[in-house]
């Protein structure tokens, strides 16, 4: 992960909070891989990017850590990798303070951020070999092997022998991640994983996601994209405009979120009119479906005057609320992905 230092986006104001200094040599043990107290960083010019962030993510969790681009999760995920300080508040990685622990948590934790940095004129074996190189705690004698495992684990194996500068975004997101996992982590932290990924290789991505929580690495996945926390995480927090609106347990984050109401039918304009009339409010219409937020009054009601107008209801039902209808409902906003 490549330490970029820029004078002109350097803090201002506050002082990084510090820790005690009696701390283990070793990281902690605690139920929470990833906690964050307050923690706020603001560039020189006054842009406010992470504000006064309190994040946990449990230990062997896939945390989704959702928001649109620009919401402040890259800035997030720097300061936890210790790339760059806090502005102030604090943040602990597998129970050590981060920056100041670094070397003692580093090498605990495999990271992907903002896509990885590779020798164009090397292989993408030999981009592992040298990723491996410079792990000090790396045994040389078994270093082919490991980059062998990792090409393999990425679905690699066969342009391993190809120059890095003629794979496309999504081998490169590919190899990106075979650098992160050429050693046991406790902690995988993944900024846009699936970027430049067909769907193909963004399922195969999440299998090997479930993978690696199944054995014991706890997940932390950055995305913009809320279908793909959906489908994959067990926790996930929601970030906007540099704030932590929400996080839990994703079964739990819509829970409280009204679904839509779904109307199968052939008779869509007509369907749309009535559900209109009846108070069902941002009615879609799609080739055989009409979807829209129900009104809190008797369902079954709505339901009659469907088919008392003539609409040949072939299904009609309130589908479970999603991480897309939660958002909107916490923000008041829809999920602008280009933010």
């Amino acid at each position: 992960m490549p330490y970029e230092h820029d004078e002109s986006r350097e803090p201002m104001g506050d002082t990084p909070a510090t820790e005690p200094e009696s701390e283990p040599d070793s990281p902690g043990v605690d139920d929470s891989v990833i906690h964050t107290r307050a923690l706020t960083k603001r560039y020189r010019g006054g842009q406010l990017a992470v504000d006064g962030l309190d994040l946990t993510v449990p230990a062997g969790s896939v945390f989704g850590f959702l928001g649109p681009n620009g919401s402040g999760k890259t800035t997030t995920i720097r300061m936890l990798m210790g790339l760059i300080e806090p502005t102030s508040g604090s943040a602990r990685v597998l129970g050590r303070p981060m920056p100041r622990s670094a070397r003692t948590v580093l090498p605990h934790v495999g990271a992907l951020i903002e896509g990885p940095a590779l020798y164009g004129f090397l292989s993408g074996r030999d981009n592992l070999v040298r990723y491996d190189a410079a792990d000090p705690t790396a045994d040389p004698r078994t270093r082919r092997t490991r980059v062998a495992a990792a090409l393999d684990r990425v679905g690699l194996t066969a342009a391993a022998g190809k120059k890095a500068k003629a794979y496309s975004l999504g081998m490169k997101q590919r190899l990106g991640l075979a650098a992160a996992l050429l050693q046991p982590r406790r902690l995988l932290v993944l900024d846009e994983p699936t970027n430049g990924l067909d769907p193909q290789g963004m399922r195969e991505i999440r299998s090997l996601i479930r993978e690696l929580a199944s054995d014991g690495t706890t997940v932390f996945l950055s995305s913009h994209l809320l279908d793909e926390i959906e489908q994959v995480c067990t926790h996930a927090a929601v970030m906007t405009q540099g704030r932590l609106i929400t996080q839990g347990p994703v079964a739990d984050l819509a829970s409280g979120v009204r679904g839509r109401l779904a109307v199968t039918t052939p008779d869509t304009g007509e369907a749309a009119r009535v559900l209109k009339e009846q108070g069902v409010g941002d009615v879609v219409v799609t080739e055989d479906r009409v979807t829209g937020e129900p009104p809190d009054r008797e369902l079954a009601d709505i339901n009659t005057a469907l088919v008392t107008a003539g609409v040949r209801v072939r299904g009609f039902a309130v589908e479970r609320a999603t991480l897309e209808d939660a958002f909107v409902a916490l923000t008041g906003e829809g999920f602008d992905v280009a933010g």
